[in-house]
């Protein structure tokens, strides 16, 4: 960057935005377009640590950093991605503005996987509060069709957006229910947690469509994933009240009434739903989109392992604690 008095390069946009000054913000930011690739990806860094405590304060700039998702170099793309994401989780108003720029990041096949994953995950947030904006037919089609041919890394990210969409505007997924169920096998435990808690989304408003996942819904009663056996309990729950004459798997279910606390309780409101008994207290919060938000943070980071705890910084790939000397998916020393 050019030499400009006060903060240090890499920590110049974050300290002006703390101080208030957009404008000049917006001018370091020119300069940062400049700087190299090195000065650009500390500096973003720089703005996510501070999005992590204050995403407001991206309110009046978040448009001029779009510039970045389609910078030359990859890891200043992919730390661009991640601020947006950090940003879009609690302060999803800001991001709306350029929901198209990461859309179209996420449509474009060319681009580095990661990038168009975390693109995906910043639209996924947005999407709860701001259906509309994220919700076009071009980007729900970019993401189903991603679960059938991207790499497994995208498609965790791809999953979580669906599952966001399905809790914001559950309507815009209920003719993809077949093609969502078809991906409840997959190996990731995370995909098939994000797709089931889709299709309890869907079910909560269009409960007759979930009647094209029953088949899948009862396999992932076995599943070896405590989440994803109480959230196809509580989607079977939600089948019941259409009336289907399709066959009930009451013993499955009751079977399941003594797992654990989170699958037990689910496997109660099914049998209850099944019984056609009023409804209970005791399933507060059961089948609910807003609880559902509120519980996924915690059970993703339950789910993941220990070694996703340590991640590239330049390309985002999870790490183990003890990895190689080279990171495995963009090649850089570590």
């Amino acid at each position: 960057m050019d030499d400009h008095p006060g903060a240090p390069p890499e920590t110049e946009v974050a300290t002006l935005l703390k101080e208030g000054a957009d404008g000049d913000a917006l001018k370091a930011l020119e300069r940062l377009s400049r700087a190299e690739p090195d000065t650009q990806q500390a500096c973003f860094r720089s703005l996510k640590a501070t999005a992590d405590d204050q995403p407001e304060l991206f309110d009046g700039v978040l448009p001029s950093l779009t510039e970045f998702l389609e910078n030359s170099e990859r890891p200043t793309r992919l730390t661009a991605a991640k601020l947006f994401v950090t940003v879009s989780e609690d302060a999803p108003d800001s991001v709306v503005p350029v929901a198209s720029a990461l859309a179209e990041r996420l449509a474009d096949e060319s681009e580095f996987y990661y990038v168009r994953a975390r693109c995906a995950e910043a639209l996924g947030y947005v999407a709860v509060d701001y259906p509309d904006a994220v919700t076009s037919p071009e980007v729900v089609a970019d993401l189903r069709i991603g679960l059938e041919f991207d790499r497994p890394e995208v498609k965790e990210k791809l999953a979580k957006a669906l599952a966001y969409i399905a809790l914001g505007r559950p309507e815009r997924l209920q003719y993809q229910v077949d093609s969502l169920a078809d991906h409840l096998r997959a190996n990731s435990e995370l995909v098939r947690y994000h797709l089931s808690t889709a299709l309890v989304g869907i079910g909560s408003a269009c409960p007759e469509r979930l009647t094209d996942a029953r088949e899948a819904l009862v396999s992932c009663l076995e599943d070896e994933s405590r989440y994803v056996r109480g959230r196809a309990a509580e989607a079977l729950g939600l089948l019941v009240d259409t009336g289907t004459t399709e066959s009930f798997p009451q013993a499955q279910l009751e079977a399941l009434t003594t797992d654990e606390e989170f699958v037990a309780k689910r496997a109660r409101f099914a049998l209850s739903q099944h019984r056609g008994e009023d409804p209970s207290d005791a399933f507060t919060g059961i089948a609910t989109r807003n609880a559902i938000r509120a519980q996924t943070a915690d059970i993703v980071s339950e789910i993941q392992t220990p070694e996703g705890d340590g991640e590239c910084t330049h390309c985002g790939l999870s790490l183990p604690n003890a990895g190689p000397p080279l990171c495995p998916g963009c090649g850089t020393p570590l």
